[in-house]
Order: structure tokens, then C-alpha cells, then sequence
């Protein structure tokens, strides 16, 4: 999908409306739900974020943060939209709305508010289960309405990258820094889903976001989302529909997409494993993306008080915390919330 953001208008769609496991593109509804309960006065960005037994039990990828440690709400934010972090995105959603499970009953309402006809969540990080599952049209829903409704927090989702003081966590979305105008959001990966990226871009005054969905690389989705901002942002839009507009179509819609044996194949990681130089980073082949000749932008984002120097001297990463996708990459005036 390839979205204008002022005009709604939908510049490219296939395969728009077929169901598909989000992965970490999961937790952009986790950030609206908690915009939503910051915008209601439920809580602040300084509000304490904290580690449960149950929340650091996540499987990767994650923080390793202890039970009992706390950050801020804005902290955690920072590590979900940059290291994708499961951990960290049940702590927001117990320290939010009490419980993992209350946190995503707000997040299917808020879903159905905004006009996600065919999403449903199960929990606020990705991982994968039953009942898990959204389109490429909900998304650039999702999409335009975290970028419509709450510009104030759209730096959130343009982070280069964090450091918790002792080590340096780049963000997975390739494009920031090297795409003229990138300016967000998200990338998720497991299996089931293959490589999945939403991204944004801005250049005079033209706003737009794409979804891609199935890649079947962490280089391949940057190049394919590389290809659609830029036609978005130089091309006519012409005689197209609007996301409100746009009629489901598509015979298997209602069945949920896995694409397992095609991504998590020995075949298809020794494809992956060709497409690196001889330092190891992923190979782009969009004209598109520019190499970053310059140290990463990074913001601070870590426990809080004691506990940050508590965890200083443990900072790291486990051997089997793949990250987001298996890989490391190396205030305007708010416009009302569109109705779809």
C-alpha cells in the first residue's frame, strides 16, 4: 500500500485487504493506544514503566531488564519503536492498563475506532498466535492516523537509534538517516509473516506512508518500501481512491497468510546470507538509499535512577535475542483524525 497522508488518496495497493500477521508492526498500535491514554490524562511520558515476572519473560527479542526495574513511559517507547523489544512492550501495557490482557481489549477497540475493519491483536508485541492478524490497508490506516492525529509524537518513530548509556541499539527501519525525507516508522519479522516494514517519508510539504508485507529479506523490504516512498513523493497521483474509498476484494482475505516455508527455509537464509558484504551488512540495491557517512543520532533510553546503574554493568545482549528481524541494521499543529 502507498498512501498520500493529506489527501487519503491510495497511489499503489495489491493485495490490500489479504490477512497477515503484523509481527513487531504490532506494537505502532501499541504507541497509538498509549498516545490515546496520554491525550485522555491517564498518565504522562514521564510516567514509571514497570518490569514485571511476567513482562520479562517475553521471549526475544527484549531487553533482559529485571523484574522490579522501572523507566519512563517515554523510555520505553524509545525501545519498543527502535529495538522492538517484548519485554519492554508488556511492561507498557501492565503499567498502562493493569493488566496485558486489559491493555489489548483498548488496543482491539481503539483498532475498530479508527477504522481497522479487519485487525485483531492478541498481545501488544507481535509474537505470534491465533487470532493475530491485520491487512496491508489497516496498517496505512494505522499509519495515517498516528502521523494525522498525533504529529507531536512523531519523532518517536524517526529515532536513529538509542543508547542505554553502555551500549548502542541502531534502528531496524533502514531507511532513517538514509532515504531523503524518511522521517518512520516500523519493521517486524517472524516466519509466518516474512519481513514486513511500514515506512514515511516527507519532502515540501507531501506526506506519504507505505506498507509492505512478505518481504523475504531485511535488505529487500528496505529497497521495495525505498522504490514506493519515492514514486510517492514524485509522481501525480491522478483519478485514485482514498483509503475510505477503497472496497475489500481478494477471494483468500479472510484466511490469514503464512509464508514459513519460503522465509525460515535453509534455502532461503543461505539467499540472505549472499546478500551481505564482506563486513556483514545487509547489501540494498535501491538507487534510492544513500550510505550514512556519519555516526548514528542516538537518544538516551534505560532504566531509571538506581536501577540504571544497577543494570550498567549487565547491559547486553543474549546470544539468541535475534532482534526485530534476525539481523541489525547498521511542535506542528495536530489535524483532526480522519474517518475511513
Amino acid at each position: 500500500m502507498l498512501v498520500d497522508v493529506n489527501t487519503l488518496k491510495v497511489i499503489e495497493h495489491e493485495d490490500a485487504f489479504q490477512r497477515w500477521y503484523p509481527a513487531s508492526l504490532t506494537k505502532l498500535m501499541t504507541a497509538y493506544t498509549v498516545f490515546s491514554a496520554i491525550k485522555a490524562g491517564e498518565l504522562t511520558l514521564d510516567s514509571p514503566v514497570v518490569m514485571s515476572k511476567h513482562a520479562a519473560s517475553e521471549p526475544p527479542s527484549k531487553m533482559y531488564f529485571k523484574p522490579g526495574q522501572k523507566m519512563t513511559l517515554d523510555s520505553a517507547l524509545k525501545i519498543i519503536l527502535v529495538k522492538s523489544a517484548n519485554d519492554v512492550s508488556v511492561a507498557i501495557a501492565e503499567s498502562v492498563s493493569g493488566s496485558e490482557e486489559a491493555f489489548v481489549t483498548r488496543m482491539n477497540a481503539e483498532a475498530r475506532r479508527i477504522g481497522m475493519s479487519s485487525s485483531h491483536f492478541i498481545n501488544p508485541n507481535g509474537l505470534p498466535g491465533k487470532g493475530q492478524y491485520t491487512t496491508a490497508r489497516d496498517l496505512a490506516v494505522l499509519a495515517v492516523t498516528l502521523k494525522r492525529e498525533f504529529p507531536q509524537y512523531s519523532s518517536y518513530f524517526a529515532l536513529e537509534g538509542f543508547t542505554t548509556g553502555k551500549k548502542q541499539y541502531p534502528n531496524y527501519n533502514m531507511l532513517i538517516g538514509r532515504f531523503d525525507g524518511a522521517d518512520g516508522m516500523k519493521t517486524g519479522f517472524i516466519c509466518a509473516s516474512g519481513f514486513n516494514q511500514v515506512s514515511s517519508a516527507t519532502r515540501n510539504g507531501r506526506s506519504v506512508v507505505s506498507v509492505v508485507l512478505g518481504s523475504d529479506s531485511l535488505g529487500a523490504r528496505a529497497d521495495i518500501s525505498a522504490g514506493m516512498l519515492e514514486k510517492g513523493l514524485t509522481t501525480r497521483t491522478g483519478n485514485v481512491p482514498t483509503l475510505g474509498q477503497l472496497r475489500p476484494y481478494g477471494e483468500t482475505r479472510d484466511i490469514v497468510a503464512d509464508v514459513s516455508q519460503e522465509i525460515c527455509s535453509k534455502h532461503a537464509a543461505k539467499v540472505r546470507s549472499e546478500g551481505r558484504d564482506e563486513a556483514g551488512r545487509q547489501k540494498l540495491n535501491s538507487p534510492y538509499i544513500h550510505e550514512l557517512n556519519r555516526p548514528l543520532r542516538l537518544v538516551y533510553a534505560g532504566l531509571m535512577g538506581g536501577d540504571a546503574v544497577a543494570a550498567a554493568g549487565n547491559d547486553k545482549v543474549a546470544a539468541n535475542d535475534t532482534g526485530d528481524a534476525g539481523d541489525t541494521a547498521n511542535v506542528p499543529i495536530p489535524i483532526p483524525r480522519p474517518t475511513f
